[in-house]
Formats: C-alpha cells, structure tokens, sequence
C-alpha cells in the first residue's frame, strides 16, 4: 500500500491504494513505519511522500467508517511525521482531500502540482475533518479562509492554496524531480518553526467576531444542519484553546457527529448516489454487462421551457442539437433565451465567452421534424398529452434512422404505449428532466417492456455525460418520482380538515424541505397540476367538477381546481395559494385571507368538519403515504432499490440530504412504527388507496430476515 525506496538520499513513500489512495488501515500502517525508517536510516536526509497513479490520498477510507477501527489512528501517523528528525515533504497531485490534505499539513513543507486541488470535505458526510485538520489549516490560513473552506468543503486550486500559505510552492513538470529540488535548497533549516502544533492562529484575537459572523451566515445557508456549525466550533476552538486542548475538542465534536443521525444520512446518501448509476434488468442485462452508444448530435422538439432547458444540458456537453418547434415565433424566442441563460452562466464564472459561442454555433432551430432524419437521438419535450406524442412519435419512426433512439420527456404516461406506434419499440425510452433543466441534477430515465438493453445503456450513459444524476425507472404511471409524491395529496387534504396551506409549508421546512408543498405549486404553476388532473380524469372517462370528493371510490380534493377556476395560477398571475406582488417582481408568497375564506366556503360546502392539526401528524401524513407508496414501487420492481428511490427524492424534490431520503428516513424512524402509523391511517381514511399497507413493508416488518431487500436498512454492515 506504500511503497518505500531512497534515491539521492531521500526516502520515497509512495501511497499506492488505487483508485483515489485512500488512507485506510495498511496505508497508515505503511506511512507509519516507513516515516519511522526513513528516521532511523543514516543514508537519508529528508522523507517525501508522494501518491502514486493520478493523486495524492483523497480522504479516508469511508468503509471504515462504519466498522470497528484498527491504530494506527491518522493523527498518530500524523504525528509521527510531524516529530520526524528530517523534514518531511508532501508532494500532492489530482486532489489532496480530507485525511490527505491532514497528512500534508503534518508535513513540514507541502509543494503542489499546478493542477492540484486541496480541500476538506468531510462536512458533505456531516463531519468534521477529525485528524487535527480544523486546528491546522487555521494556522496557515487564518481563521476566516478556514471557516470558509472547511464549512463549505470547498476545494481550493494549487493557485489558491499558494496565495492561503497551504502549500509552499506550485510547480510543473515532473513533481517528484521538483520536489527533490525544492527540498535541497531548504535542507539544514530548523525544523520547530515548520511544525503547526508550535504555531499560533495569527488573527486569534478576532476568533470572536469572525466566529458569529460566519455561524449567522451558516444557520441561514445551512438551515438544520449540523455539521457546518460544529466545524466552526472547532476552528474557534483552534485559536481559543490551546494546542492539545483545541484538538481533544475537535476529537469530541468529530464523535459527537460521527454517531449523530445527520452522518449516518450523508453517508448513506454518498452511497446510494453511486448505487444508482449501477441497474440491472429483468432480462438479466445490466449495467456491467451492455454498453452504450456514441451519442455524437441531437434533437429536441418542443421549444418550450423544458425543451430549451434539455437542449442547454446537451450543447453545454458539446453535444450539437436541432431544436423543433413548429411555432417560428416561439421558436425565434427560444433561441434567444438560451443566449441570455448562457451569458448569466458567463456573468457567473460557470463558463467563457468561447466556451458560450461554441454552444450556439452546435445549435440551430427547425421548424420541421423532417430534418431529424441523421440524429443520434430525439428527445420529444411536448406538453403531456399521450396522442400528442403518439403522433410525433409515429412521424419520428418513419423520419429518423433505424439506430437513433427515440426519447419522451413525460413525467407520467406509460412508455409502452407511445412506444406501441413505432416499428422499433426497443429504441424507445423515456428521459424526465426536472425543471429548470440546465439546473436540476436529475434525469429520471425510464424503460419500457420493449426497451433494450443497449438503449438503457445510453440513456444512463447519456444522463453522466451532460452532468445529471441518472435513475432508472420501469414505466408504470407517474414512473419513481410522481407516482411516489403522495405529500401534495396528503397536504390538500390536511387542509380540508384544518390545517392552512402556510401551516403544512412551514411544518415541512422545519423538517428540512427547502420550499413547502404549496410554496412549490404556486412556483411550478397550478395549471400545470390541473392540466394533469384533467388527463387522468379523461383516460378514465371522468369529468371533475369543483364539488368532486371522489374518484372511481377514492377520495379527491378540488381545492386546487378552485384557484384554477378563479384564474390564481401561482407566481405567474401573482395569486396562487399565496399572493405576490409583482409590481415588485417579489417572489416572497404573502398568506392571502381570499384563500383561507375559500377553504371554508369549500369545507363548508362539502360539509367537511375542520379540527386542529398538529405538526407530527402533518409529517407521518405526508412522508408515511409517501413511503407506503415507495415500498409498492419496489415490490413491482419499478425500482430497483430504496437507494434509487431516495436519490430520485434527494435531486428531484430536494429531500433534505442530511435526512438521506423518504426510505432511509423510514428506517431511521423504525419501519415497524411507519408501518403501525400506516396501518392507523389506512383505517382512518379508507378511501385513500395510498394508505393501503405495502406487502413488502409487511414482510420486512413481520419476517425481516427472510426478506433480502431488508440489507438497506442495515447499510453500515452490508453496504458500506
């Protein structure tokens, strides 16, 4: 794991722990031992400690986590290197992270690779950086870069690093030779000034200013979040305490988190969002076994919000698209809103001037599908209308190329039937962007009975290229993310029974949700649900009217179709389930008495009995109705595993990451309670086909250890 040798009188110690020379137990073991060598070897003058392949460690083993540990600790071996009687050099490439960048700074001297980045970001697991990383870089920093850097777990470039003091030089060329260099012409310097553990925190005597400014910003930024604010307990404690006090508080405050609720949901969620690009098929295709095609150009028809948005992700990646619209107007507008969003990234630093004209010289605009025939694939972003696509879809399939795949951006209609008018149903796949699409990280992909594997393949390969988090979802209604999102359902009802809509947003923020539910239908746009609503009704040969309670037996609230009716639409028309002023173009929703006078009128009208609500039972009743529905989803096999569900629920609705998502959220809470509050909920509302028990939960609850899905719940043994 390390490899040791002297050349010219320095001792090498190459980390060599593929893929990224995480610092696990023989790594430490092998740095240990070989520091105290090279001490004790007359012949060598200085230690360098270098990672082999393509970076210096990148963290710990997070495995390890999770398991028993086994000494040598990383502040031993940390030490041991700082009480080294020669100089010790770190001599970091690719990314010197967490554990990593704690190795170097116990080095005397740290020289750095101008592509090199450093960081700590040990706070995206909830933790703390637990090697004595918050008492040192503060030393070499001061203490407001290190708040910054150690809060945010952002990575610093060489450039950076040099301009903080973290490293000592920034070199090109061959490190290891310009390293040796660099440590011939310091050799014979005294070696006491060089260790942190004697220094000092140079602004200390501002420790208190810096510190309530930075936590203000934290509890704004990082609402609920725990571990921002304990990494700036211990920095302040770095410049507060002195050197072995600050560190055993570090130590206290990293085991506080590492046993906390928080961590174990990070952690979990680090995982689960690398399980997810892993999929397999009934078929026994899987991800390890079918590879994708070149995807090299692209179409888009539909110029609409979500159309120009999937056509930003794919010129953005160098893919070139056709955007279709028929409308040359719309189609005129679309074009120039792609421009504007691309100059706000270059106002943002996100991309270059040349880098914006290059996506617009690969995009153009048609106003026929007729020019779709050389295309690699077409992704189809039309409002959701099942013979809308139908129609386009059986042009497509005599137009384009017998291999293009032929996408559908629909967020709920069946795969199999838009695929059952093509002659080629095993190219047809569905693609759901989450909206705005050049923001949101998900793409929820979706296969239907016909699908190939090599389709699968591509789409998921597709979604990595162009910087989605990707799932795979068999088609059913509504696929993983709508057909699981009970918590609308379960929040109109609530507030037919009593609760108001800013009562059940704000109870839902508390929990840690960035915008509550009715919050997020104003944004979205309530004639976007309404128009849903409408298409299922019809499929079912229904027609909703504002004094519908029930639907083919189960229970329905028409409080949304109200304000359709009374033309509030959301932010778009300044009146939605809240009031906005848009004189002001202000987005904060004001509470609106016109709504809360036509919930009564409407309750009153449907002669619905108001009570009082409280918090608990606003969230067991719509997060519990919500895993009820996810556990259904993985007992058919729409998804694969809770991980997919919980990652659909982290990037598509902005489930707090911290809490892992609905299904780890369920086991941390304890299944059996879910399932008993689930069961009470049934019986309370039996018109509510969601609050039907799930089998699976059920079984897992009933038998767990004859049910194999039951793993997940004990992910720091099986998975981790």
């Amino acid at each position: 794991m390390v490899d040791y040798r002297v050349e010219d009188q320095f001792a090498i110690l190459e980390i060599n722990n593929p893929p990224v020379n995480a610092l696990s137990l023989h790594v430490r073991e092998g740095l240990l031992n070989g520091v105290l060598r090279a001490s004790a070897d007359n012949n060598v003058k200085a230690i360098i400690l270098i990672g082999k392949g393509k970076t210096f460690p990148s963290g710990a083993d997070i495995k390890e986590f999770s398991r028993p540990g086994k000494a040598p600790w990383l502040p031993e071996v940390g030490h041991t290197i700082e009480s080294s009687n020669k100089p010790v050099f770190s001599a970091l490439h690719g990314t010197a992270l967490g554990g990593g960048l704690e190795i170097a700074l116990f080095s005397h001297y740290r020289i750095a690779e101008k592509t090199a980045k450093v960081g700590f970001p040990e706070v995206h697991l909830g933790l703390l950086p637990g090697a004595e990383g918050t008492i040192r870089l503060p030393r070499l920093t001061g203490l407001v870069i290190a708040m910054e850097m150690i809060t945010s777990g952002r990575q610093v470039s060489a450039k950076e690093a040099l301009k903080f003091g973290i490293v000592d030089k920034v070199v090109e060329g061959n490190l290891l030779k310009e390293t040796k260099a660099f440590a011939k012409s310091v050799l014979g310097q005294p070696l006491e000034p060089r260790k942190l553990s004697l220094c000092g925190v140079k602004d200390a005597d501002q420790v208190d200013k810096y510190y309530e400014a930075a936590l203000k910003e934290l509890l704004k930024k990082y609402r609920g979040v725990i571990a921002p604010v304990s990494c700036l307990k211990s920095i302040r404690g770095s410049a507060q305490l002195p050197y072995k006090e600050a560190a055993e508080l570090e130590r206290t405050l990293f085991s506080e988190l590492m046993s906390g609720a928080q961590s174990a949901a990070l952690r979990y969620s680090f995982f689960a969002e690398r399980a997810a690009s892993r999929w397999n098929l009934p078929n026994g295709a899987s991800s390890a076994n079918s590879k994708p095609l070149t995807i090299k150009s692209a179409a888009v028809i539909g110029a609409g919000t979500m159309g120009s948005g999937i056509a930003i992700c794919l010129i953005r990646s160098g893919i070139p698209v056709i955007l279709v619209e028929q409308n040359e107007k719309m189609l005129e507008n679309a074009l120039r809103n792609i421009g504007y969003i691309l100059q706000g990234s270059v106002k943002l630093g996100r991309m270059t001037v040349d880098q914006r004209s290059d996506c617009l010289r690969i995009l153009q605009g048609a106003a026929s599908i007729e020019k779709l025939k050389d295309v690699d694939i077409v992704i189809e972003a039309v409002y959701e209308n099942l013979k809308l696509k139908q129609e386009i879809f059986e042009k497509l399939d005599k137009i384009c190329k017998p291999t293009a795949l032929l996408c559908s951006n629909t967020s709920t209609l069946d795969i199999d039937l838009i695929a059952s008018v093509t002659s080629k149903p095993d190219r047809v796949a569905g693609t759901h962007f989450f909206a705005p699409a050049y923001i949101m990280k998900l793409l929820e992909n979706i296969y239907g009975s016909k699908t190939s594997p090599i389709t699968v393949a591509t789409i998921m390969d597709l979604g990595k290229k162009i910087g989605k988090i990707s799932v795979l979802s068999k088609t059913c209604d509504g696929f993983i993310a709508n057909r699981m999102n009970k918590i609308g359902t379960e929040a109109a009802f609530l507030v037919e029974e009593g609760a108001l809509p800013h009562d059940i947003d704000q109870v839902l923020e508390d929990f840690g949700m960035p915008m509550g539910v009715f919050k997020v239908s104003d944004l979205s746009g309530i004639d976007i649900g309404w128009s849903i609503r409408q298409e299922m009704a019809k499929k079912q040969g229904i027609t909703l009217t504002l004094e519908t309670h029930y639907v083919s037996g189960e229970r329905y609230s028409s409080l949304a179709d109200r304000l359709y009716n009374l033309g509030r639409l959301g932010l778009k028309t300044g009146k939605g389930w809240y009031r906005y002023n848009n004189a002001s173009n202000s987005r904060k929703p004001i509470i609106d008495p016109d709504v809360t006078d036509m919930i009564l009128n409407h309750c009153e009208k449907l002669r619905i009995k108001r009570r009082q609500i409280s918090p608990q039972e606003i969230i067991e009743r719509c997060l519990y109705a919500t895993v009820n529905e996810g556990f259904k989803i993985l007992e058919e096999g729409v998804a694969e595993k809770p991980e997919d569900i919980d990652i659909v629920w982290q990037y598509g609705f902005s489930f707090p990451r911290y809490r892992g998502g609905p299904m780890f959220y369920a086991s941390q809470v304890g299944l059996k309670k879910v399932y008993e509050r689930i069961c009470y909920y049934h019986e309370s509302f039996p018109y509510s086909k969601h609050w039907l028990p799930s089998d699976l939960l059920k079984k897992l609850v009933s038998h767990p250890n004859e049910v194999p899905i039951n793993l997940w719940m004990n992910y720091t043994n099986s998975k981790l």
